[in-house]
């Protein structure tokens, strides 16, 4: 393989509000310099105070070196991001929303380098909302990007692993990867499928991860267990962490070349 050919990305777990942009900030272009990244896509659905994103937030992580933001079932928290989905390509919706909802739900994207890659973000039923079956909008969307980039990538915002492993091998060999997002919990199964496409389960989560649960602060988690009370949750504060996986892709065949999930202080 030529290395002109060699593609090096970087795909970001759910950042989670402010800790989470904090650590971006701190690292990610240290990330980027070190690992020689070529493109990078970060999930941005619980960014804005841990739930939902604002335009302003959207516009800040753009500005620290995100190519492209995904987003999952809480992107509608604010009503303002409808029009912002709708006029900035660079954050995406889940494709599989019904016809009508703003923004979209894939697109095209230039690397570093200068290759176009597809970008695809979907939503899991299981567990979540009754929406547009997700393998067979994967199919949609694969074929409106067929032609108009080197190879593809799909953010699969997903609650139960059953259905994340499963869209893994439905595209195998189809994308290049496919990686689920939403669980905030960093998996141990990044590998590279039987096709050449790469996987993992969940990328993890971005912010103060290691004294909080899935990044609220750990006395709210456990007290609404406790009492099924309802509340206002608020992140947690303490050691900050950027967790994501970094994979190689071959953009002449298309074919994931490595793929490791990735932990870095911030």
């Amino acid at each position: 393989m030529h290395a002109e050919s060699r593609e090096n990305l970087l795909l970001l777990g759910d950042v989670f509000g402010r800790p989470g942009r904090n650590a971006l900030a701190a690292v990610l272009a240290e990330i980027v310099q070190q690992n020689q990244v070529s493109l990078v896509i970060a999930n941005a659905e619980n960014a804005a105070g841990g739930k939902g994103v604002t335009p302003e937030v959207a516009d800040d992580l753009l500005a620290l070196g995100v190519d492209v933001l995904t987003s999952g079932n809480h992107i509608w928290k604010y009503k303002e991001i409808r029009r912002y989905l709708e006029e900035q390509p660079r954050l995406l919706r889940p494709a599989n929303y019904p016809e009508g909802a703003p923004g979209r739900g894939s697109g095209v994207f230039q690397s570093r380098r200068g290759t176009p890659v597809g970008v695809i973000n979907l939503e899991g039923q299981l567990f979540m909302s009754p929406l547009t079956n997700p393998f067979k909008q994967a199919e949609r969307e694969i074929e409106n990007l067929r032609g108009r980039c080197r190879f593809i990538v799909v953010d699969f915002h997903a609650e139960a692993t059953s259905e994340k492993r499963a869209l893994g091998f439905y595209l195998d060999g189809r994308v290049a990867a496919v990686v689920g997002t939403h669980t905030h919990v960093q998996t141990a199964d990044a590998q590279i499928l039987p096709g050449g496409t790469g996987y993992i389960t969940d990328l993890g989560m971005t912010g103060a991860s290691s004294e909080s649960v899935i990044g609220v602060r750990k006395e709210q988690a456990i007290e609404r267990f406790l009492t099924h009370m309802p509340a206002s949750f608020q992140a947690a504060s303490g050691k900050l962490e950027v967790q994501g996986a970094l994979i190689a892709i071959d953009s002449h065949s298309g074919r994931c070349l490595e793929i490791s999930a990735r932990r870095w202080p911030a």
